[in-house]
Order: structure tokens, then C-alpha cells, then sequence
């Protein structure tokens, strides 16, 4: 399967970012891209308020984002906000194309002086769809800190997980990124394909980043087969899926876990 990496810092004005989206599809299409995953907040980066920008997860952004990947030929996962009817909203990821799904982020960063939380809504079910003969998991950003969910995709038949991402800078940020996506590749034998915005500036200037950069794609045995650097790229990678049954066949890690306690 080729797969397309699209990060890129995502501005506050979400037909900004369509626009954007629509661009680096078309690229990847271009270049014979079967699936294009976004960051998460693709829709509106982080430093706007969550229910400023959200919308029905058929509203104009989504259905912009579904005409796009209807007319290239491409399935697109792509990181938005949606509305609830509440105050909060949900951290969606819209997945569509040749399949059409959705995952409501289910873990919540409310930790180093962040409440999350106060904007977002949980969501209460794993997300994972079939492309072609494989399903593909997903989660996302600090979704990646609980194996759980990792291990829990890969039981329901999941090659690949895909990470969508707004991994914002810190003391150590980048090497946990690093080494969490290769846990979990190994956690649940399964390839990762991590997707952050980009650590580049974006039309707000001087605004903290939402993003390090540095997407990564691991294979099930914890190989890291691509890192991007911190600026805007799209970048491809062909990855075999087949190759995962072999390899839990030879590592059978999802068999051998044991309940205790």
C-alpha cells in the first residue's frame, strides 16, 4: 500500500486548510498515493478555541474534504472538530474515500498544565476501517501513550495504525514521540504511521507551535522505515501489510499476553 505522510502546520482558518488539504492530496495522488493522513486539528490548529471552529461531521469542511478525495481517487484521514450539541466538542478523525469512518479520540491530554478536557468531549470506542484486504487502525496523538488501545486494534485484525498528530514542543517531546510510536509498532506487531503538523511557522507568526514534525513510520518488529524533519512535507512510503502476519507468526506477542491480577 503507498501511503502518503502530508504534515504541515495547520492556521486557524479552516478553508485556509481545506485549501491546503485539497493541494497536498492532489500531490499524493499524483504520485499514485492510495491513503493521505493528515494531522490531527488539520481542520484548525490548536490556538483557536475548539468550538469556534467546529462542525457537523457533514458539514462544509468534511464534505470539502470528502468531494477532494472523491475526485482524486484516494482515501483521506484527516484530523477535525465536531460539534456535540454541548459546549465541548469531539477531536475527530474524518476517514474517507474508498471507506468512510470516524474515530472520536478517546484519551484526553490533560496533563503538563493542560486540561484538554475542558474543550474536548471523550469519545468511547476504538475507530478502524477496511482498505482493500486490511484494516487499518486508528488513533490519535496521546492516544499513542496506552498500548491498550494499540493491542486492542491489532486483536481486531489491524496491519497498520495510523497516528494522526498535534504534538506540541517540550522538554523531551520529540524522543517520546519517537519512542512511543516504536512501542507501540511492537506492543501490537503492527506498522505505525505517525502524522504530526509541522513545527513551521503558519500565518499566526510568532503563536507556540502545535507541532514538532518528525512523522514516523515503524514496522511491526519496531524498525523505523521513514522520520520526516520538522518542516512542511509530504512524503511517501510503500508499505507490504502482508509482511504482519509473518511476523506475528514468529513473535506471537498478542497470543502470549496474559490477564493478571
Amino acid at each position: 500500500m503507498r501511503i502518503a505522510l502530508a504534515q504541515f502546520a495547520a492556521s486557524t482558518e479552516p478553508a485556509d486548510n481545506l485549501a491546503r488539504v485539497r493541494w497536498l492530496a492532489a500531490d499524493a495522488a499524483a504520485q499514485d498515493a492510495e491513503l493521505v493522513v493528515f494531522p490531527e486539528a488539520a481542520m484548525c490548529s490548536f490556538a483557536r478555541a475548539r468550538a469556534d471552529a467546529a462542525e457537523p461531521f457533514d458539514g462544509p469542511w468534511a464534505t470539502g474534504v470528502r468531494q477532494t478525495a472523491a475526485d482524486l481517487g484516494v482515501t483521506i484521514v484527516a484530523g477535525m472538530f465536531t460539534t456535540t450539541g454541548d459546549d465541548r466538542v469531539r477531536n475527530t478523525l474524518l476517514v474517507t474515500g474508498a471507506a468512510e469512518a470516524r474515530y472520536d479520540k478517546v484519551h484526553l491530554f490533560d496533563a503538563l498544565g493542560y486540561a484538554e478536557s475542558a474543550q474536548i468531549e471523550p469519545g468511547t470506542e476504538a475507530g478502524a476501517f477496511t482498505l482493500g484486504t486490511h484494516i487499518i487502525g486508528l488513533a490519535t496523538c496521546y492516544d499513542i501513550r496506552f498500548p491498550g488501545l494499540f493491542t486492542h486494534l491489532a486483536r481486531l485484525g489491524a496491519d497498520l495504525v495510523v497516528v494522526p498528530t498535534s504534538w506540541a514542543p517540550g522538554p523531551g517531546k520529540l524522543h517520546q514521540w519517537r519512542t512511543l510510536a516504536t512501542a507501540r509498532a511492537m506492543d501490537s506487531t503492527a506498522f505505525i504511521v505517525g502524522v504530526d503538523q509541522s513545527l513551521s511557522p503558519s500565518s499566526e507568526g510568532s503563536r507556540r507551535p502545535t507541532g514538532v514534525g518528525h512523522s514516523i513510520v515503524v514496522d511491526p518488529t519496531g524498525e523505523v522505515l521513514l522520520e520526516l524533519g520538522d518542516a512542511d512535507e509530504l512524503a511517501l512510503v510503500d508499505l507490504d501489510l502482508d509482511l504482519v502476519a509473518d511476523v506475528r507468526e514468529r513473535l506471537p506477542v498478542l497470543r502470549h499476553a496474559r490477564r493478571l491480577g
